[in-house]
């Protein structure tokens, strides 16, 4: 089945990402997988300083993914990847 949306991520997301442990980094490509069938997901939206974008979490190892949609190109654009400690995935994402 193809998607139909396509990924991409930004050169600070996916350095961050490239450096998850193996399991963590395939939890996120199932998840990652599924948003792209359909990426606008209500109970995934995020609020305030970033309203538009949408979290994956893992809540097992407290690993966040956020990311954004962009219409316009049909791309899922991963925005960052991190803990959720002091929420440093959402601070990133805003930069």
């Amino acid at each position: 089945m193809t998607s139909k949306y396509g990924l991409e991520f930004h050169p600070k997301a996916l350095k961050d990402f490239s450096k998850l442990g193996a399991p963590i980094r395939e939890q996120f490509k199932a998840k990652l997988a599924k948003v792209l069938e359909e990426p606008h997901i209500p109970s995934a939206m995020l609020r305030g300083g970033l309203k538009g974008t949408y979290k994956i979490k893992l809540r097992g190892s407290g690993f966040r993914l956020v990311y954004k949609v962009e219409e316009e190109r049909l791309i899922v654009l991963v925005l960052s990847v991190g803990k959720r400690d002091k929420s440093a995935a959402y601070e990133r994402a805003q930069e």
